[in-house]
């Protein structure tokens, strides 16, 4: 029996729905480079402080953030500005003055290498993040934010570790401006 125009056309029709379907592996990598790409920089809000395991942060509710600024990290034995020792914390005590000349030196520096250009005019908005073990003295603690201070440092902030909510702990900063 002879097929009908009609007939054949739906028959062509049928054949051609019933191959399999091709994937566009062009557009598929295009999308998932675009992902990537808005991943990377939208990741790049977030500051990483230094994790060493020579201090133990205390502990605090504050809610702010760390900001990308100076960090000086005071140790049992060593003072470090941006991970290099500028002085020891014998040589500190020995010494005792109020300001340090080694760290207060190291911070001048850093001002000349400010992570935010707009800063060096204003000495108000310079940062420093000061990252100290719980059990540091308060006399040397007092002693590194004083030469902060003398350094033209307008805001202090001490890191600390987010206590409540237990489930969301994380690093944080405690600020008080200087």
């Amino acid at each position: 029996m002879q097929m009908s125009k009609r007939a054949k056309r739906m028959e062509r029709r049928n054949a051609r729905g019933k191959r399999g379907v091709a994937l566009n592996l062009v557009s598929l990598m295009d999308i998932f480079t675009i992902l990537v790409f808005f991943l990377l920089v939208n990741s790049s809000d977030v500051e990483v402080l230094p994790n060493s395991k020579d201090i133990q942060l205390p502990e605090s509710i504050a809610d702010q953030k760390a900001r990308e600024n100076v960090i000086v990290l005071v140790t049992d034995e060593k003072v470090l500005v941006q991970g290099r020792e500028v002085a020891s914390v014998s040589e500190i005590e020995a010494a005792g003055d109020l300001i340090i000349p080694d760290l207060e030196a190291a911070l001048r520096a850093q001002n000349d290498r400010v992570l935010r250009r707009a800063d060096q005019a204003e000495i108000l908005s310079r940062e420093v993040t000061i990252m100290g073990d719980r059990e540091l003295p308060y006399s040397l603690l007092k002693r590194v934010m004083a030469t902060c201070t003398a350094a033209d440092y307008g805001k202090i902030s001490l890191a600390v570790l987010r206590r409540t909510p237990p489930a969301d702990e994380g690093l944080v900063v405690a600020s008080t401006a200087g």
